[in-house]
C-alpha cells in the first residue's frame, strides 16, 4: 500500500476515505495506491461502468468512490479507467484485484494522479461492497463527538468493542441488545455479575418472566418513547440500570443496559451513555443489515486461519505478528450425546456454545471464533510474556444455564470457583449439560495454528474418553491445558496408529468385546475397572458399585470363556488397548 503523507482533510466537506474504511469490515478493500493520502473527502459511492457512453470531457466525479464493476487491476483495460476518474476528479476507484493483482503500469499511473486505486477483497461481491460503503457514509460525521472518541474509532459492526468501550465511559457493565431483548453482545466482566445479568447472559436474551415484567411496569414504554436515558432503580434483587434506545429515525434497532458492576456508576454516565446511544446507531444499522452475512464470512474466514492459511488473518482482522493459541470446547445435553450417540448440540449444548463465543469475544480484542457442529473454536492472542492466553479464557467457562451445574473445574471436572455459577431461572430447571474445553499451546506464527488446533482437539477427546470411564455420567465443566494432559494425549495418538491394526486381528480381548456387545455382559467394564485401579479389586469394585466377590467372579469369567488372563503382563496391555478402542465405537 503506497499513501501520500500529504493531509487533505482540511478540503470540502462530509466524510473522508479514511473514515470510511475504518468502518467497513477488514478484508472488504484494500488501499493499493492514495498519492493525496486517504483523507480526501468522499460525497457519494457510485456503481461505474467505463463501458457506458458518455460525454468524458464534461464529466464529473468529484469526491466519488468509482466502483469499476467488471474491471480488474490486470486487465489492459485498467489504466484507462484509471486515468479518465482521475480526470473527473474521483476520490477512488475500486477494481476487481484478480489472481495477479494490478500491473505496474497501472501502479506507476495511480502514482502520477490524484486519484486513490483500491482492490476489492476476494470473496467481496460488488453488491456487499457498495452496500457497506453507502452505510458508513451515512452514518459518518466528520470530527467526534464530545465523549465518544473511544467509540467513533470502531469498525462499524463491533459489537463486542462497542461494549467493552461504553462500559468504560459508563463505569458500569454494559449488555447491548436487539428490539425482542436478545443479547447481541456485553461487555467483559470484571466481577461477579448480579443475578439478573448472569441469567440474561447465559440465556442470551433477558428471562421472558422479566420481560414481562418489565413490560406491565411500563417500562419498555417509556424506554421506546424517549431519547432519553431511562432509569430502572436498584431492588432487594438487582442492582441499578441504566438503559438507552439505540433509534435510526423512528426505527427502534435496539437498546444498550448499564449496571452497577461491583461499584456505583461514573457520575457522568448519563451522559456517557446518552452519547453511546448516539454512537451506536451505525453500529447496530450495519449489524442489521450485514451482521449474518458478515458472521458466515467471517467464520469461514476463521476455519481457513486454523487449517492453515495466513492470508485469512487479514480477512478476520487479527495481527499476524503476534503469537496465538487455539481453544476447542465441546457442549452436549447429557452422557448419550457425549458417548456418540448424538452428532448435534441439544437446547442447553447448543446455548453453552453461544454463551462461549460471546464471552470469547468479550474476553480481549483479536479474538475470534468459528462454530463446527458441536465444537467451538476460539483463537486467542497472547499477551507480552503470557503463555497461556486460551487456559485463562476456559476460566470463564460457563455453566449450563438453570441447571444448577458449576462452572468451569480442573483437568478432572467439578468445581473449581471460575466462570459463571449456575442458577434456576423461574420457569424449571435446564437438563443437566457436559462440557468439554482444551486449550492448545502457545503459536508464534499463525502457520502454526493448525498444530496448536490439534492439541485442543486432543485435549477434548481426553477429557470426553476419561468421562465415558466413568460408571455416571459427570455433569459441568472439564477443562484442561494440552500440558495438563501430554500422556493421556500421546496415548491417543498411539491409539489412533494402532486401530487400523487392530481391527484386522482377532484374540480374547476380540472376543469379550464382542460378547459385550451382543449380550449386554460387563466383562470388559470390570477389566478396565481393574486395571484403572491397579490390581486393587475393593477400589474396582467401589467404581462399579458392585460387592469385591462379583467382580472376581467376572474376571475368572473373563479367563475362563475369553482367555483374558490379567495375570499375564502381555494380556493386560492388550486388554487396555483393545478396551480403549472399543469404547471409540460404543
Amino acid at each position: 500500500m503506497r499513501i501520500s503523507e500529504t493531509d487533505h482533510s482540511g478540503h470540502g466537506h462530509g466524510p473522508t476515505l479514511a473514515q470510511l474504511l475504518a468502518l467497513v469490515a477488514d478484508g472488504t478493500l484494500d488501499v493499493v495506491v492514495a498519492p493525496c493520502g486517504t483523507h480526501v473527502p468522499v460525497s457519494d459511492v457510485v456503481l461505474h461502468d467505463p463501458g457506458e457512453e458518455r460525454d468524458e470531457e464534461a464529466w464529473a466525479a468529484t469526491g466519488l468512490v468509482l466502483l469499476a464493476v467488471g474491471v480488474e487491476a490486470a486487465s489492459p483495460d485498467a489504466v484507462d479507467v484509471l486515468r479518465a476518474a482521475d480526470r473527473a476528479g474521483a476520490a477512488a476507484v475500486v477494481m476487481r484485484r484478480g489472481a495477479r493483482g494490478p500491473r505496474t503500469a497501472l501502479l506507476e499511473a495511480a502514482e502520477r494522479g490524484r486519484t486513490a486505486l483500491l482492490t476489492r477483497g476476494p470473496g467481496q461481491g460488488w453488491t456487499d461492497v457498495l452496500g457497506r460503503l453507502r452505510t458508513a457514509l451515512v452514518h459518518s460525521v466528520p470530527g467526534r463527538s464530545v465523549g465518544s472518541a473511544g467509540v467513533d474509532g470502531l469498525r462499524l459492526g463491533d459489537l463486542s468493542g462497542l461494549a467493552n468501550t461504553v462500559a468504560d465511559l459508563v463505569g458500569g457493565a454494559i449488555t447491548i441488545e436487539d428490539p425482542q431483548s436478545r443479547v447481541l453482545a456485553y461487555s467483559r466482566m470484571d466481577h461477579e455479575p448480579d443475578p439478573m445479568r448472569r441469567l440474561t447472559i447465559l440465556g442470551q436474551e433477558v428471562p421472558r418472566w422479566r420481560v414481562v415484567e418489565l413490560r406491565e411496569s411500563g417500562f419498555f414504554q417509556a424506554l421506546w418513547n424517549t431519547d432519553d436515558v431511562v432509569r430502572l432503580p436498584a431492588d432487594e434483587r438487582y442492582a441499578e440500570r441504566l438503559a438507552i434506545a439505540v433509534r435510526h429515525g423512528s426505527e427502534v434497532l435496539g437498546s444498550i443496559w448499564a449496571a452497577a458492576d461491583g461499584r456505583p456508576l461514573a457520575e457522568d454516565a448519563v451522559a456517557a451513555l446518552t452519547t453511546a446511544g448516539r454512537a451506536a446507531v451505525p453500529h447496530l444499522s450495519h449489524h442489521r443489515t450485514w451482521g449474518r452475512a458478515a458472521a458466515w464470512a467471517r467464520e469461514g474466514a476463521v476455519h481457513a486461519l486454523l487449517a492453515g492459511s495466513t492470508q485469512a488473518a487479514h480477512d478476520v482482522g487479527i495481527a499476524r505478528d503476534r503469537p496465538h493459541a487455539v481453544m476447542v470446547a465441546e457442549a452436549y445435553d447429557g452422557r448419550d450425546a457425549y458417548d456418540g450417540r448424538e452428532t448435534v448440540p441439544g437446547d442447553a449444548g447448543q446455548r453453552v456454545l453461544d454463551v462461549l463465543a460471546l464471552q470469547a469475544a468479550a474476553y480481549r480484542p483479536g479474538c475470534v471464533t468459528a462454530r463446527s457442529g458441536q465444537r467451538l473454536y476460539a483463537v486467542v492472542p497472547a499477551l507480552d510474556g503470557e503463555t497461556d492466553p486460551a487456559r485463562t479464557l476456559l476460566a470463564a467457562v460457563p455453566s449450563v444455564p438453570g441447571s444448577g451445574v458449576p462452572g468451569s473445574g480442573p483437568a478432572g471436572g467439578g468445581p473449581a470457583g471460575g466462570g459463571l455459577p449456575g442458577s434456576t431461572a423461574p420457569g424449571g430447571p435446564a437438563p443437566p449439560g457436559v462440557v468439554f474445553a482444551g486449550a492448545g499451546p502457545v503459536v508464534a506464527d499463525l502457520a502454526q495454528l493448525p498444530a496448536s488446533r490439534d492439541a485442543a482437539e486432543l485435549v477434548v477427546r481426553v477429557l470426553r474418553e476419561r468421562a465415558t470411564r466413568l460408571p455416571a455420567a459427570p455433569a459441568g465443566s472439564a477443562v484442561a491445558s494440552y500440558e495438563e494432559v501430554a500422556a493421556d494425549a500421546a496415548v491417543l495418538r498411539l491409539l489412533d496408529r494402532v486401530d487400523p491394526l487392530w481391527g484386522a486381528m482377532q484374540g480374547p480381548v476380540h472376543a469379550m468385546v464382542e460378547h459385550d456387545r451382543a449380550h449386554g455382559s460387563r466383562y470388559g467394564d470390570s477389566v478396565t475397572a481393574y486395571l484403572d485401579a491397579f490390581g486393587d479389586t475393593a477400589a474396582a469394585a467401589r467404581r462399579l458399585n458392585v460387592h469385591p466377590n462379583t467382580l472376581r467372579y467376572r474376571l475368572r469369567r473373563a479367563r475362563e470363556l475369553f482367555g483374558v488372563d490379567l495375570a499375564d503382563p502381555a494380556v493386560r496391555l492388550l486388554a487396555d488397548v483393545g478396551l480403549r478402542l472399543g469404547r471409540r465405537t460404543g
